[in-house]
């Protein structure tokens, strides 16, 4: 089969579309799936440079997320079958003609969506509901700060926060991507080039729940943020590892730090993939079915255009996802 490979870290020209040795049947408990699309995330980018290592026993292939059709079941599998259209979330391999995934990582693609589409969802759903809603208990009424709003897990939070009621306040780095934001539903658009997002947040009483893919650059800024009583889940490192942060502050709002990632997560048991994908398919994905929750792709390129999608992804006027086209469906 073929699939991506890289001649050494670096920057994107180093992938390329090679052939590889076959995978192995599926196991007990796993599926094999054709792969038709698969979704490029910033943990591929970071993997490619050298930087995110997979999990002992994951694919070294690049790719947390995919598209296709089933192609065989291993032993045990009772809630899918060969030609069954799916999307599953995966720990690397995604990049590639096929990959072997525990079924408990795999979803239908709901009627009358895009199959490659489809490979745009896993990787931000999972993410995004795990934070928001099953740790952070998001409800009607609260406030939501979303960093990175025109970003793929961005833009999915928007939709997932509007459709439970909440109100949403996210920032961006232009004019494209705040608008963009406001047609998904967000209603407090803030230009973190120009503005300072600790204080339009005062504003409205401090944000009930934040969603960063900072880290350190914006740590103590979001405490300073939240409402009282508020919860701040950190979901990424784009701005350093290393924070400080005036721990009084936070007693005084009795605000809570969440830390999470999705890729290390244990396979099943508490905290699992497959309690977050068992989740996903009973409360989200019939929102995803009825078209209240939608994956925004912006654009979907063949996947020997690898370094390209990569490229695109960096780019300030990307908004939602990009996918990589690896067959036709």
């Amino acid at each position: 089969m073929y699939a991506v490979t890289l001649e050494e870290f670096g920057e994107p020209d180093v992938m390329r579309w090679s052939e590889v040795p076959d995978l192995p049947e599926p196991g007990p408990g796993e599926v094999s799936i054709d792969v038709v699309a698969a979704g490029v995330n910033r943990a591929d980018l970071l993997q490619r440079k050298g930087f995110y290592p997979p999990p002992p026993g994951a694919s070294e292939t690049l790719g947390l997320e995919c598209s296709g059709v089933i192609a065989a079941v291993g032993e045990g599998v009772r809630d899918h079958r060969p030609g069954d259209r799916v999307c599953a979330l995966l720990s690397g391999g995604g990049y590639a003609e096929r990959v072997v995934v525990p079924a408990t990582q795999v979803l239908p693609v709901p009627e009358g969506l895009d199959l490659a589409a489809a490979a745009a969802l896993p990787e931000v759903a999972a993410t995004v509901w795990s934070n928001l809603v099953m740790r952070a208990g998001l409800h009607a009424g609260q406030t939501l700060l979303i960093h990175g709003g025109g970003s793929g897990i961005g833009t999915h939070a928007i939709q997932v926060a509007v459709s439970r009621g909440a109100r949403v306040a996210v920032t961006a780095g232009s004019q494209l991507k705040l608008d963009r934001c406001k047609e998904l539903g967000a209603s407090i658009p803030i230009n973190y080039r120009d503005e300072d997002f600790v204080a339009v947040l005062g504003e409205f009483g401090g944000a009930d729940i934040i969603l960063d893919n900072m880290g350190a650059a914006y740590l103590q800024r979001n405490v300073d943020a939240l409402a009282e009583d508020g919860q701040l889940c950190i979901i990424g490192m784009q701005g350093g590892v290393n924070g400080e942060l005036n721990v009084a502050g936070l007693l005084g709002k009795r605000g809570t730090i969440h830390a999470t990632n999705l890729r290390r997560r244990p396979a099943t048991g508490r905290s699992s993939k497959a309690e977050i994908i068992a989740e996903v398919r009973r409360h989200l994905w019939p929102l995803v079915a009825e078209g209240t929750v939608a994956p925004i792709v912006h654009a979907e390129l063949p996947v020997t255009e690898a370094a390209e999608a990569h490229r695109l992804l960096d780019s300030p006027e990307t908004v939602g996802k990009v996918i990589l086209r690896i067959r036709e469906s």
